[in-house]
């Protein structure tokens, strides 16, 4: 609006001085031409907020501005005509500057209106954004709770062979290998909607779940797990590290009868977490380097859909010891919560 009253007051001294009319006259000629010209230009934007063509949308604007042109200026026109019938100077003025009015106003009202179009595009270009990124992230999402969910139901398959297998043999090894079964479904389920945890709460399920395997193995499996200084506060997505265990359990103890052990470093290096899983493995009757099977591969794909990189899981054989290595980039805006 005080747009619109600078332009009034501009061209009614423009009236008074250089054309010499009347000043009521040229007041309300003022008046009326730019409150006329506004209300057109904003009836051109409001058009535009609830209907745009796909096709052709310019065409229909330059159109449309030209209609709204010539409404506002026949009826201003005809406004100043009925309010001042007997003023023939100004009749005589008010029909030549006619072409001069309607080509001002059509040159206003169409550049408002493109803008106000290209600002509707913008808007409207920002909102699809928007809705594709929310359905990424909701992709996004639920492959990531697919994966978790598809690692219980392997691992709680073998562990309840497991237990079927020691009811018979070792019936008391079998309720403890169940009570561990069941911390270790509970802190699951615990974790069901959280996307980060600290390393320490990581390494605490990990280790219910290694519980479980030396029930079911004994005396033939040990671990050693280290976290250096400054990893206590480092984020990770929860159930990480066990597919890497599960996965080392098994190229070190299925096809052996000896007793191995399963080493897990912790170590930080600037913003990045290290987490590497090593286990002794008999290269003469595997070769785990051709396939890391559904565990280390949901991991890489966890890894992937969180931070966009394939460089984030390395795996190595070297003199019969099999290395898992785990990049977790840090973001410390996460929380547990999240």
């Amino acid at each position: 609006m005080g747009t619109t009253y600078v332009f009034a007051i501009l061209q009614a001294n423009l009236l008074i001085y250089w054309y010499g009319l009347n000043d009521s006259i040229a007041w309300t000629d003022s008046v009326v031409h730019i409150l006329l010209l506004a209300l057109s230009a904003f009836s051109v934007s409001f058009c535009l907020g609830y209907y745009r063509p796909a096709k052709g949308k310019y065409v229909f604007l330059l159109a449309y501005c030209t209609m709204q042109t010539v409404m506002w200026t026949a009826l201003s026109f005809y406004i100043m005509l009925y309010t001042f019938p007997q003023d023939d100077s100004y009749r005589v003025w008010i029909h030549q500057a006619l072409p001069v009015r309607f080509v001002f106003g059509w040159l206003i009202i169409t550049a408002l209106g493109i803008k106000s179009l290209i600002w509707y595009d913008m808007e409207e270009q920002s909102e699809k954004l928007s809705r594709k990124e929310a359905t990424e992230r909701l992709a996004r999402e639920a492959e990531l709770y697919k994966l978790r969910q598809q690692l219980q139901p392997h691992f709680l398959f073998n562990s309840l062979n497991s237990i079927n297998a020691l009811i018979t043999l070792r019936p008391q090894q079998a309720r403890e290998m169940v009570l561990k079964l069941s911390d270790f479904l509970r802190g699951t389920l615990k974790r069901e909607d959280q996307q980060w945890i600290q390393l320490p709460e990581e390494l605490q399920y990990l280790q219910w779940y290694l519980d479980i395997e030396k029930v079911r193995f004994g005396h033939r499996l040990a671990t050693e797990i280290t976290a250096e200084e400054g990893t206590e506060i480092s984020m990770i997505p929860p159930m990480l590290l066990q597919p890497v265990v599960e996965n080392a359990i098994k190229y070190g103890l299925y096809d052996t009868t000896e007793a191995i052990t399963i080493t897990i470093h912790a170590w930080m290096e600037k913003d990045m977490l290290f987490l590497e899983v090593k286990n002794p493995f008999d290269a003469e009757l595997q070769q785990p380097v051709k396939g890391t099977g559904f565990g280390l591969s949901s991991i890489s794909r966890r890894l992937y859909l969180l931070f966009a990189r394939h460089d984030l899981l390395e795996t190595k054989a070297e003199e019969n010891i099999y290395t898992t290595l785990i990049k977790v980039p840090q973001r410390y805006d996460k929380s547990s919560n999240n």
